[in-house]
């Protein structure tokens, strides 16, 4: 990727071209900025975010936009050196809103005045109350006398910029809602991406509306969009795709599939540290259902191997992650003529990798990519997931005919069963660990639960107690149930299974699995604890 002149990446370096209209979100360094990205796209709006130190006015006019937002972020407007907006897009001719901090740089720069301090600080929920003039951007809200809203500010706006009014305000932020009219620039002090806004997602469906946005961005025309890309940047030459079974891998691998067909190869890497029937699952799927090229590649004695003896968490990924890269290139290499790699990056991974606090970055963030192989082998990416985040992986699924088995799975590690293996793996460790996953899972899905957890699993534990079964004692290991909610991955808590279903499903467990015979229920949330056991 080129450098622009500016010292800044391109907008074309950065992200892939669309004829879709545009919003550009410039990030201030919000945590909850992907959530504003989130709603937009939930209503069919082509949206990208970038730090604000990378938009420059060059930026703005290769990228086009329809509209602007400004996020909030953790600094202050008052702090010399503080981030700002190009001072010319406030002339570009778009529509603006800007968000918290977004607002305090809007009324910095256009005039107004912010101020840190003096008791106006608001953190959590906050009620506003409408000015006796309603706006468009407004249509659907105070339909009781307030709106209940999520603050979270130390700074406040003092005084408004020239040409502003207030339509809105709260107990400790008076101007809660401003706009000028004239130049369609809006702002308000509190987030309405979080769902502590819970009319949020109207007032965003309001701003796109004004904006002039069609709501063209779904996934029937992004299918047909990237088909038409992938033949475009491929031409004759071939593909391959490390295929894991999981949501991402396999709706890259059908969505270029139908794109090149049998000029693609997949590569299946069975390590040996995969569920109970996976790998079958996986090649059924692939190789008869989509008739597709692909290599199953059967490594388990190897890395069962390598990992014999070994307990430390951190020893146990890297000996994985080495063996799948050896193992990925040595098939790799049997496919001649192949140029490119797929892989299934998506748009948090972009994000996080020119980030807001990194400045401009070309890299994928490591564990995404298959292990730096496109450097090593000298292949080039395709990346027909990048533009998307993942509940949208899953509706170009369903765009694409994948099954709801597929497309709805939990997340599963790339090392596999072996870090919900505390301590030494051994085989026989791993063929109880997958009986009492598989029925922990039955239990699930039996009870209608399965779409309501984020993610759920059985860890067993390096410890054995002991029990007491018919007339007999048993030394047998204990396992751990995992069951969390979730949005993102980044925070979770633990899954409120009834007394009922805990009691039974244990007892299925420890009836139906040799080797196990306590069960215990993991209700640690994260942050304190991680998703994962190791």
């Amino acid at each position: 990727m080129a450098l622009a002149k500016s010292g800044a990446l391109s907008y074309a370096a950065i992200m892939t071209e669309t004829s879709h209209d545009r919003l550009l979100i410039i990030d201030f360094g919000s945590q909850v900025t992907q959530l504003i990205a989130r709603r937009l796209r939930e209503l069919n709006v082509y949206c990208e975010i970038h730090p604000y130190q990378n938009v420059t006015m060059d930026f703005v006019r290769e990228m086009d936009p329809k509209a602007v937002i400004f996020s909030g972020g953790p600094d202050s407007v008052t702090r010399e050196g503080s981030p700002r907006a190009p001072q010319e897009i406030f002339d570009y001719g778009v529509p603006i809103l800007g968000i918290c901090y977004g607002q305090q740089v809007m009324m910095h720069q256009l005039g107004g005045k912010v101020e840190s301090g003096h008791g106006t600080a608001e953190f959590g929920r906050a009620y506003v109350t409408p000015s006796e003039e309603r706006i468009d951007l407004l249509t659907g809200w105070f339909l009781e006398q307030t709106e209940q809203v999520w603050m979270s500010h130390g700074d406040h706006v003092s005084e408004i910029a020239p040409g502003f009014q207030v339509y809105g305000t709260s107990p400790n932020a008076p101007f809660a809602i401003t706009a000028d009219l004239e130049r369609n620039f809006y702002a308000v002090q509190f987030h309405p991406e979080v769902h502590h806004t819970p009319n949020g997602a109207t007032l965003y469906e309001n701003f796109v509306r004004l904006a002039g946005f069609k709501g063209d961005w779904t996934m029937g025309a992004y299918r047909e969009q990237m088909v038409e890309k992938i033949r475009e940047e491929v031409g004759d030459k071939k593909v391959i795709c490390g295929l894991s079974g999981g949501v991402d891998s396999s709706v890259a691998a059908v969505l270029i599939h139908e794109a090149i067909g049998d000029q693609l190869t997949c590569v299946f890497v069975d390590h040996g540290l995969l569920r109970k029937g996976e790998a079958e699952e996986v090649v059924t799927m692939f190789r008869d259902n989509y008739n597709m090229q692909l290599i199953h590649a059967d490594e388990q004695e190897l890395f069962l191997g390598e990992l014999d003896g070994q307990s430390d968490p951190e020893t146990k990924r890297k000996i994985i992650g080495k063996l799948f890269i050896d193992v990925f290139q040595k098939h790799a290499d049997t496919i001649e003529g192949a140029e490119f790699l797929a892989q299934g990056t998506l748009y948090p991974d972009v994000i996080e990798s020119v980030s807001f606090s990194g400045g401009p970055s070309v890299t994928i963030k490591s564990h995404h990519n298959v292990g730096g192989l496109p450097e090593k082998m000298g292949l080039k990416l395709v990346e027909p997931l990048r533009e998307l985040f993942k509940d949208e992986v899953r509706a170009l699924g369903r765009e694409l005919g994948l099954p709801q088995s597929f497309i709805g799975r939990h997340p599963f590690p790339g090392p596999g069963l072996a870090i919900r293996c505390p301590g030494e793996i051994t085989r026989e460790k791993l063929d109880i660990l997958r009986e009492a996953d598989a029925i922990y899972i039955d239990q699930i899905r039996k009870h209608g639960l399965y779409d309501d957890i984020w993610q759920a699993f059985v860890a067993i534990l390096p410890v054995r107690t002991v029990g007491v079964m018919g007339d007999g004692r048993t030394y047998d290991y204990a396992c751990a149930l995992r069951a969390v909610t979730s949005v993102d991955g980044m925070t979770a808590d633990y899954y409120p299974f009834s007394h009922e279903f805990l009691g039974e499903t244990a007892t299925r467990i420890i009836n139906e699995v040799k080797g196990i015979n306590r069960c215990t229920y993991d209700i640690t949330s994260k942050p304190p604890g991680t998703i994962e056991w190791e």
